[in-house]
This record gives C-alpha cells, structure tokens and sequence, in this order.
C-alpha cells in the first residue's frame, strides 16, 4: 500500500521513509501543502501523514479538502503536530483526520496505527464491494441476469439527456420471441425459460459493448443502443433476428426452431424516452403483424426479407 508523507522537514521526513519502507510501504514524500493536496489526487494513496505545518497549505486544511472529494475511495490520515493540547487535538481530529500523533514520533506507535489504519481501509473496501454486489442483484433480472426494467429506462433516461446535450442519436429496439406462448403451452415454463436464455445468449453476442441489454417483461427484450442513427439501427437489428434464427436451439430435450420479431426507433433531437418506448413498440407490433421473423423501424416503410 502506498502511503504520501507530507512532512517540510528533511530530515523528519527521511527518517518516516526509512521505517515506512522498512515496514512494506510504498512511500512518497512531499515538502510542501500544495505538492501534498496535487499528490493525494491520485488513488493509489489511500494512506497519508500530514504534518499540521507545512508551507503553502498546512496539515487540517489538507484533511478538510480531502473530506469534501466526492467520488473518491477513503483516505486514512494521520496528523502529526508538536501541539499536545486537548484542543488542538480536538481541532485536528475535527478537520478531518483519522487519528492524531504528537511529535517526537514514536515509531512503534505509528506502526501500529498505520495497522489500524490498513484494517479500516479494508474494511470499507470490502463494504462497498458488498454494496455494489447488491445494487448489482436488485438492478438485474433474476432468470436472464439481464438489466431489470427498472435500470433499463433509468439507462434510457440518462442516454436520451445526452442525446440531446451532445447532438447524438440512440436508439432503441424490442423484440419479442415469436410464439413463446406456444413454447409454454407445448413444451412447459421450464421449456420456455430454456428457450428464453438461449435467444438472450444470442443477442448479447450481437450487439455493441455500449449497447444496454434489459428484460422489458414477460419474452420481450430491450436494447439501448447510443449513437446509433436508422441506417445503423436496422443492421444490428436484422443482425440479431438472423442470430437468433440462423440455427435451432434445444431447449427441453427438444430441438427448436426459435426466431424473433423485432421493433426500432430512433430518437430526434426532442424525442423524450418514453416516446422513443412507444414508437420502438409501435414498430414490434408492426412486424408482428408482417407475419414475425422480421424487423420494422418506425418511420421506415422498408422491411428486410423474412427468412
């Protein structure tokens, strides 16, 4: 772990090095406030000693703007001062550091709180990993693993703004599974998940890295597709109705012939998200109505050959 020691005095600072290095540390010095607040910029140091006075920005100041960050992982600071009274270590603390240590530094106490500090720092680690892993199970469909409804259209919302901020087009496509009722009624529900995870298998491997890929509800699958204009919309879309139908898939012990309608739409530079919905599903209805197996793109009356 990396730990920046800011610390004016040269021969203080040299001495911290020794024993940090001694003790596994990677160590960087810096001899200035200002050299010490650039420094902490970068991740790596999730560890600090700050001096309380330095030239240019002393020790609590540094702790307070280190507070203030957002969207940084935790830094751990110890202060160092030469001040032993209750109320500058009240003042310290309350700046913004972790723990407080009154020079002559004693260095087997400062081992032992840079332990504390590496336990805390872990800790949180392992806390927001935690988090992340259950923001991650609430945003996603417990069958497909695909993105729920719910975080599709926050995905959606959030790519329309930048469409209209940024001059781009996104797109949007539904498909839906053509005769899946038949599948269940047939075959039975485990039948018709299999075959449901085998076309959601095919459409990840078909579109772009950017795309979004959500279970809208029920068979009918949603993709959210940045930058990406009609012409380009209808190739990725006739792409993923010949992934899916180009060759039969078993499900249940049984070998299908599965294959897909599919409905696009573009956004114009004011067409809000739940429009651009509408006009997607307009568009499915219609190639449903062609007959399945084919895609339609609202406001394009040209229909790739079915198969």
């Amino acid at each position: 772990m990396s730990v920046l020691i800011a610390e004016d005095d040269v021969i203080s600072s040299k001495i911290l090095e020794r024993n940090l290095e001694d003790w596994g540390y990677g160590v960087v010095l810096a001899r200035h406030g200002e050299k010490a607040w650039q420094a902490l910029q970068n991740p790596a140091f999730r560890m600090a000693i700050l001096d309380w006075i330095m030239p240019g920005m002393d020790g609590p100041e540094i702790c307070a703007k280190i507070r203030r960050r957002k969207k940084f992982q935790y830094t751990y600071i110890i202060l160092l001062s030469a001040k032993d009274r209750k109320r500058d270590i009240i003042a310290g603390l309350s700046s913004g550091a972790d723990d407080y240590m009154t020079k002559p530094v004693n260095y087997l106490e400062l081992r032992a709180r840079l332990r504390t500090g590496r336990r805390i720092i872990d800790l949180e680690d392992k806390l927001l990993a935690t988090q992340k892993q259950l923001k991650d199970l609430a945003s996603r469909d417990s069958l497909t693993k695909l993105w729920n409804r719910a975080e599709t259209l926050r995905f959606l919302d959030e790519e329309a703004d930048r469409s209209r901020r940024e001059g781009k087009s996104v797109g949007v496509i539904m498909i839906d599974i053509d005769y899946f009722k038949e599948i269940n009624d047939r075959l039975g529900h485990q039948a018709g998940d299999q075959a449901l995870l085998r076309v959601v298998h095919r459409v990840k491997r078909s579109v772009r890295s950017s795309d979004r890929v959500g279970r809208y509800g029920g068979d009918e699958i949603i993709i959210i597709l940045p930058d990406c204009d009609n012409g380009r919309i209808q190739k990725i879309a006739d792409r993923l109705r010949r992934a899916v139908g180009g060759r039969r898939m078993k499900c249940n012990s049984r070998t299908l012939r599965t294959t897909i309608s599919v409905g696009c739409a573009v956004a114009t530079e004011m067409t809000d998200s739940r429009t651009l919905i509408r006009r997607a599903d307009a568009a499915l209805l219609q190639a449903k109505a062609r007959g399945r197996n084919c895609i339609a793109v609202h406001g394009i009356s040209a229909n790739p050959g079915k198969e």
